[in-house]
Order: C-alpha cells, then structure tokens, then sequence
C-alpha cells in the first residue's frame, strides 16, 4: 500500500472525527455524573439523541465529500495536496458510514463505564478492532489499494455497535423522549460541546494544517509517526476517561478530603506508562520505522521520536477530569483555547523557520503549553503535590535505556 492512501486516510478520519467533537453533547459524562444516569428514561433520551446526532453526522459528512468533489473539479485544491487526491471525496463519503453506525450503539456502553467495568468494554474494543483489522489484511491481501483500511474501519464500528447491545449487561434500548433528561443533558454538556471544539482542533489542526504546507508522501510519513504515537496516546486517554472521571466523580461525591489522594495514584500510574513510552520512542522511534516499513516511509523515524515527546503531557490529563469531576467545565474550555492558539501560533513559525521539522516541533510545543494552566488550576482545588508530580520521573530513564535496548536490537535484525 503506497504512502499517499495513508495521507487521504488521515484526513478523512480528520473530517468525521472533527464533525463528531464538534457536535459533542458530552454524553457519557453526562451519563456518569448526573443522579439520573442509572435511570431508563434518561438512558432510552441519550439514546435517541445519539441515533439523530448519528445520522446528521452521516449526512454532514457526504455534504463535506461533495464539496471537496466540486472543489477538485474546478481546480481549486492545492495542486500536490491530499485535499486534490481524486480518492478523498470517496473515502469520506464511505467512511461517514460509520458515524451513523456508531449512533446506534448501546447505552450499556455509557452504564459500564458509570459503573467502573473497564474490563468488559476494554475486551468489547479488543474484539471489535481485531474483527476490522482481520477483514482488513484479508481485504489487502487481493487489493492493495485504500479500500482495505475503509473496510476495515466499517467492520470495526460494526462490530463494536452489534456487541454494544449482544454482550454488555444493561438497560435494553428503545426510543424513548423525557424533555427533562434532554435539558440535563444539554446543561451539562454545553461546556463540553464548547470544549470538544477546541480539543479537536488543537489535535487535529495539525494534519488539517500540513495538508495544505505539503505533499500526500509527506503527509503520509506524519500520519504513519503519529499513529503510533496516538496508538499509547489514546490507550493512556481512554484509561483515564473511563476510570478516572467516574471514579474521581464518587469520591468527590462522598470522600472530598480524599481526592488529592486518589487523584496522585491515578497520576504516578499513568505517567509511569506515558514516561516510559516517550523514552523507549524518543530513542528507538527511527529503528522502529526501519523494522516496520520499507525505505518509502523512514521519514517518520525522526518524526516519531519528536512526536514522543508529548506523551510527558499525557498524565496532565487526570487534572482535567478531575476539574470536570469539581464542576469546573469551564477550565476544560479555558486549557483547550490555549493550546489551539499556540497550536496556530507555533506550527506556521515553525515552518517558516525550519520547514517540516520545525513545523513538527511546533505541534510538539502546543502539546505542553496548557501544563502551566493546568497547576495553576490544580492547585485551586488542592491537588498540586510538587513531591508527587515528580515521583515518576525516573520511569523515563529506564525508558530511555529500553529505547536504546531497542534501537540495538532492531540494528542486528536489519543487518
């Protein structure tokens, strides 16, 4: 599979991915903090405005491949870019499938996770990945064109919406409306909304911003780097949104004074996993790119390794449920505008200094410029502890040793 389908890929998954946070009604927050949320008006109301928030997501994302059509027809996309790959408009149309499929699944889904079952939907996404990535090799083993990862990510959203409602213990769903329920919802969730917004711009902006600066190839090599960054990125994200809201939610419900205390296990957890990647990456990134791909793709080696470095700001993250766990949605808001505005400051600086690199470096430096916030924010509520923010540091070390570990291994196996 050519680097360039890679490129069309990344920015089609940044269309769904962008129309879905920007229609974010916090749902399955909403579901695991508010009173209601074990109730089955509540739970059939989210439903329904999950199944319509689906559709319309569908719908807005054909409209998009149309217009993206219309443009490549008139000569009016950057010649060289990906928005000018004749394939783009096609893949985005077909992948908007899985937005309306994903409506429809179950809010068992959203009662796991109030209830701190992360092992039962940890195994649900295991088997509904392994499903689309079987489906995919198969796919790509006739064809070897970009229609393998569509199809791949269809049977992935597929499967995850049939097990959502056949393996999950729960409230069966049926459509069902309670205006009372949509009003929580809706209250809760329009700091939420306002905050997704600027969250996917300021982790999306980068490619949508790259796409226009260079060509597919390029592209493609930043978007190889950056899922396997994101790969340990999401993993370490969806751990703390599906343990550490819900559970930082109950304490600051009936144990307050033990917050600080719940929140710093959470945190020397987390970073000690996130540290450790970012030193085995940092140091063996380009050797892990020469073992898993030909000579087409090695410059995401250097681009993984800088790209390491944001997972130091992955643990920061606990804070930011912790805020939302105190009612403070609009820290969440606050934190997001700052990193959107350094994201939009230091990318084109970057670029206009060193080029690619230095654009590259200047997505990196949007990573950590909301960290000083996020103290300032932390400490307001009485979780700043200096002794503990510190405690995992070492962990990296011992990543950076794995990392060379690695980089030697991958060495004799090339030779």
């Amino acid at each position: 599979m050519i680097p360039d389908a890679f490129g069309v890929i990344a920015i089609a998954n940044l269309v769904l991915v962008g129309l879905a946070m920007l229609s974010d009604l916090g749902l399955k927050p909403s579901v695991v903090q508010n009173r209601r949320g074990h109730e089955g008006v509540f739970l059939n109301t989210a439903w329904l405005v999950q199944i319509v928030r689906g559709l319309l997501l569908c719908a807005l994302a054909v409209f998009i491949s149309l217009i993206i059509g219309i443009s490549r027809a008139l000569d009016l996309a950057p010649h060289g870019s990906v928005y000018a790959d004749p394939s783009l408009p096609y893949v985005i149309a077909v992948l908007s499938l899985t937005t309306a499929i994903a409506g429809f699944e179950s809010t068992r889904l959203l009662e796991a996770s109030r209830n701190l079952q992360l092992a039962r939907i940890t195994r649900l996404d295991l088997a509904s990945q392994i499903f689309g990535f079987v489906l995919m090799i198969g796919w790509a083993s006739v064809d070897h064109s970009i229609w393998a990862l569509v199809a791949g990510a269809l049977a992935t959203s597929l499967s995850r919406m049939t097990l959502s409602h056949v393996w999950l213990p729960g409230l069966a769903n049926r459509v069902q409306w309670d205006r009372s329920a949509f009003v929580e919802i809706v209250r809760f969730g329009k700091w939420l909304f306002l905050s997704s917004v600027l969250y996917f711009i300021a982790t999306s902006g980068d490619r949508v911003v790259l796409g226009a600066l260079v060509d597919s190839r390029t592209l493609g090599a930043y978007a190889i780097a950056f899922l396997i960054y994101s790969s340990i990125d999401q993993v370490l994200t969806k751990i703390i949104v599906d343990v550490s809201f819900p559970a930082l939610t109950e304490i600051v419900r009936s144990r307050r004074h033990q917050v600080q205390e719940a929140y710093y296990r959470f945190h020397f957890a987390i970073a000690s996993v996130a540290y450790f990647c970012a030193g085995v990456l940092a140091i063996s990134g380009g050797a892990i790119i020469s073992v898993l791909y030909d000579q087409r793709y090695q410059q995401a080696g250097w681009i993984l390794q800088v790209l390491a470095l944001g997972l130091l700001t992955v643990p920061y993250r606990i804070a930011t449920q912790a805020f939302l766990a105190f009612n403070l949605g609009k820290s969440y808001f606050y934190l997001q505008s700052v990193r959107v505005v350094t994201l939009f400051v230091a990318l084109p600086v970057g670029f206009a200094v060193g080029g690619f690199a230095g654009a590259v470096w200047g997505v990196v430096a949007s990573y950590f410029s909301s960290i000083p916030l996020v103290l300032i924010y932390a400490r307001s509520v009485g979780l700043f502890r200096l002794r503990s923010e510190l405690r995992p540091i070492p962990v990296m070390l011992v990543g950076l040793l794995a990392g060379g570990m690695v980089r030697f291994a991958a060495t004799r196996i090339l030779h």
